[in-house]
């Protein structure tokens, strides 16, 4: 399979598992409400970006690195997916702090830094791969992982912190947010580090179906997931409310 149809059933994928997350999703409190949506939309922008990716308005023909002069080796630098990336990511960051910080109080520093961390990192890393000179494209490459390093600090340590003081399931759903976001999103600069982008190690047909697969399971396969035990979140909370309603009533 040729890149070409990765990227247009990607695209479909994407469009699909975003509605399914619209439709599923529930709307009974404003924060289920705003999850909802979050999630739903973070696979309809990626779908917008394999659209144009499949098409061939997401991507431009660069030199390949190291290549002699006058011999026309070039290679496709997909741009479409950074814009994604820049979108969607801090999205996705936000509903995990949301659910780090569930029902304790909002820290908007937690969250404003991990957003500005991330896009550093995507910025970065969207100058990594469209340089084509070595010791610039390798800097770009260095300066993405060391913001990277700030996103995981704030997942692990700062919103680890206030996530304790929540109650033991919106605990357990966190640390299993985190730790399947932390997995997929490490494993992306590892393909970009041999893809054409960098060494060239691997194809543009075998890069683009890796990241497709990661796009697919971190944007709608983690949405789906996240809204559903979102919803039993919002399931104990309401309980937890008419019972506590009940008992002041009877108390009275």
């Amino acid at each position: 399979m040729d890149s070409r149809f990765w990227l247009w059933l990607t695209t479909a994928i994407m469009l699909i598992g975003g509605l399914a997350i619209l439709a599923i999703g529930k709307r009974r409190t404003p924060t289920e409400e705003l999850h909802t949506v979050l999630h739903g939309i973070v696979p309809i922008i990626a779908a917008c970006s394999y659209f144009a990716m499949a098409i061939g308005q997401g991507d431009v023909v660069l030199p390949v690195l190291g290549a002699p002069d006058g011999t026309g080796v070039t290679r496709l630098f997909y741009y479409a997916r950074y814009v994604d990336w820049s979108f969607t990511t801090p999205l996705l960051l936000t509903t995990l702090a949301m659910t780090a910080m569930h029902a304790g109080p909002k820290r908007p520093g937690i969250i404003v830094g991990v957003i500005l961390a991330d896009v550093i990192m995507i910025a970065t890393a969207f100058f990594f791969g469209a340089s084509e000179i070595s010791w610039i494209k390798w800097t770009w490459f260095i300066i993405s992982c060391v913001a990277f390093l700030g996103v995981y600090y704030v997942i692990w340590v700062s919103q680890m912190e206030a996530n304790r003081l929540e109650r033991d399931d919106v605990r357990s759903n966190y640390r299993r947010n985190a730790t399947i976001l932390s997995v997929l999103w490490f494993i992306y600069p590892i393909i970009l580090f041999f893809a054409p982008d960098g060494l060239r190690v691997f194809s543009d047909a075998f890069s683009v179906f890796c990241i497709a697969v990661l796009d697919v399971v971190s944007k709608v396969v983690y949405g789906l997931m996240t809204t559903l035990s979102d919803t039993r979140t919002v399931d104990r909370d309401l309980a937890e409310t008419r019972s506590t309603t009940a008992t002041t009533r009877l108390a009275a």
